[in-house]
């Protein structure tokens, strides 16, 4: 079975251990009552997460255009799942974009600039505003909660290609 570019592997498994790192992070900082030392560097570690994902999103998704994926072997899987699959990869793609782009720009509204590893800033596209502060926290924690949902659904599909349904599906991805 034809597997998928080393590039593109070692894209999806950093960007994935990327994103784990930040919704971790995010969760844990989110949870640290006031505005302590700690909260402060997590939330600057949390943005500079997002940066890089939102970098190596771009640069995957410029790897993807022009590599086309492997095929599956024809009779593989019914058409119906081969749909959902398709559909599933556009959605975390859609995300990669979404979630670190909302969160810069609630970062924007709450009139905090996002200086990236602490030396390069990232251009201010918006004035502070106070009204669409809470509109772009609960856009960037819902986005974060449904690639949640995706995710696990992306790796509960690998897992039954792996271990119900033996037909090599995974391997195509892992190093």
């Amino acid at each position: 079975m034809e597997k998928y570019t080393k590039t593109a592997v070692a894209l999806h498994w950093l960007i994935a251990l990327l994103i784990v790192a930040a919704f971790a992070l995010g969760m844990t900082m989110t949870d640290i009552p006031g505005l302590t030392p700690t909260k402060l560097k997590y939330f600057s570690w949390h943005k500079w997460l997002g940066v890089t994902v939102l970098g190596l999103a771009a640069l995957r998704l410029l790897w993807r255009l022009t590599h086309r994926a492997p095929a599956l072997p024809a009779g593989l899987m019914p058409a119906w799942q081969i749909k959902a699959a398709e559909a599933l990869h556009g959605l975390l793609y859609i995300l990669m974009f979404a979630i670190p782009l909302s969160g810069y720009f609630y970062s924007l509204s709450a009139g905090v600039p996002v200086v990236y590893l602490g030396v390069l800033p990232l251009p201010v596209l918006i004035d502070p505003n106070p009204e669409l502060k809470p509109v772009l926290k609960a856009v960037h924690y819902w986005l974060n909660m449904g690639l949640l949902a995706a995710v696990i659904l992306h790796v509960a599909a690998a897992l039954k290609h792996q271990f119900i349904d033996r037909d090599g599906v995974l391997k195509r991805m892992l190093p």
